[in-house]
């Protein structure tokens, strides 16, 4: 895992050879959790095996008490059709480093409360590539999220000869193409339907019939806002003054290549939240947060092999690699070339 934003850090042991990162900013007495995908989701997977309870469709478990408190709930609907429902309160800022990967569709509805206050977004993912980023949760304040992972095939026997409507294919891209983004304010339906889920009144095989409906009623919502909206006026419309932000943030970026901050000290810095700043960086420089500085990495690198001053471990500590193993495989995806192949032809 590259550690991201590490001004001040101490690593807690989680067993296994795993660990988890905390990062603490200068600025600010907030901090920063940081694992890598793998062992984000090793950890869930191991607190559903000590503490969860359930049958062969349904899981119900205690949040890792080191992350927060709450609980997770896991109902396997049908083969290739999942929803997770959590109601939880990290300790910390959380951050899970997302490699590029091969990606189901998938939707999310968060309702996130802080004070008296009640913040509601989704976010819809087609099938198909997903790029490397960051998914970040806020700390210190109770997040209730109903999560959907749905294989193409299950997806498109649902639709029957509607799947192939062009618009419906644009949700389902083949494993190398880049997946379907969106994400927007949940209509008034859609709300109702994430109520009827979060308080399912049923239980046993009516349970499951139950939310099964209302997940395929929430994929047709979302379907007809995609549909009816258009994908420009779902998309937020950002201000002069937000543009200018967003460059300063890639500004902060490109200065601190090799321990940059975290999203949420990124969006605090330039002064807005880490909603915004993600949308605003797919907008202006058609990429995420962590893809524009991945990419940055993979410039700068470049350029100081092809300098030929700097050997291949040198070049990937300088933009911020801590592993050589990982930099290498990175600059082959990028350029196609062995880093130290590269390195000794410039030198040749």
């Amino acid at each position: 895992m590259v550690v991201v934003g590490c001004l001040s850090e101490h690593v807690c042991e989680m067993g296994l050879g795993r660990h988890l990162f905390f990062r603490n900013s200068t600025a600010s007495s907030t901090m920063t959790m940081a694992l890598s995908q793998t062992d984000y989701r090793t950890w869930m997977d191991e607190a559903a095996a000590s503490s969860g309870t359930g049958d062969s469709t349904e899981w119900r478990y205690c949040y890792p008490s080191a992350l927060g408190w709450g609980q997770e709930c896991s109902v396997a609907l049908r083969e290739g059709l999942e929803l997770l429902i959590s109601d939880v309160c990290l300790n910390e800022d959380l951050e899970v480093d997302q490699g590029e990967r091969p990606h189901p569709l998938e939707y999310t509805f968060e309702l996130l409360h802080r004070r008296d206050q009640c913040q509601q977004r989704y976010s819809l993912y087609g099938s198909g590539l997903a790029p490397t980023d960051l998914w970040v949760v806020p700390g210190h304040q109770r997040m209730v999220s109903v999560n959907v992972h749905i294989d193409p095939e299950p997806f498109q026997q649902w639709l029957g000869d509607a799947s192939q409507d062009a618009r419906i294919l644009d949700l389902l891209r083949s494993p190398e193409q880049p997946y379907l983004e969106r994400s927007g304010t949940p209509t008034a339906a859609m709300q109702m339907a994430v109520q009827q889920i979060l308080r399912c009144p049923f239980q046993g095989l009516t349970r499951r019939l139950y939310l099964e409906s209302k997940v395929w009623e929430l994929m047709a919502l979302l379907i007809d806002d995609l549909n009816t909206s258009g994908n420009d006026a779902k998309t937020p419309t950002l201000k002069p003054d937000d543009v200018e932000r967003i460059h300063y943030a890639s500004k902060i970026l490109r200065r601190q290549i090799t321990h940059p901050p975290t999203l949420i000290e990124l969006a605090r810095a330039v002064g807005i939240n880490d909603h915004k700043l993600k949308v605003g960086f797919r907008q202006v420089f058609g990429t995420t947060v962590f893809g524009y500085l991945h990419e940055h990495r993979m410039e700068r690198s470049h350029q100081l092999l092809e300098a030929g001053e700097l050997s291949v471990t040198a070049a990937a500590e300088a933009v911020g690699f801590t592993s050589r193993g990982h930099f290498a495989a990175a600059f082959r995806r990028k350029y196609g070339v062995n880093p130290g192949v590269y390195a000794r032809g410039r030198r040749a």
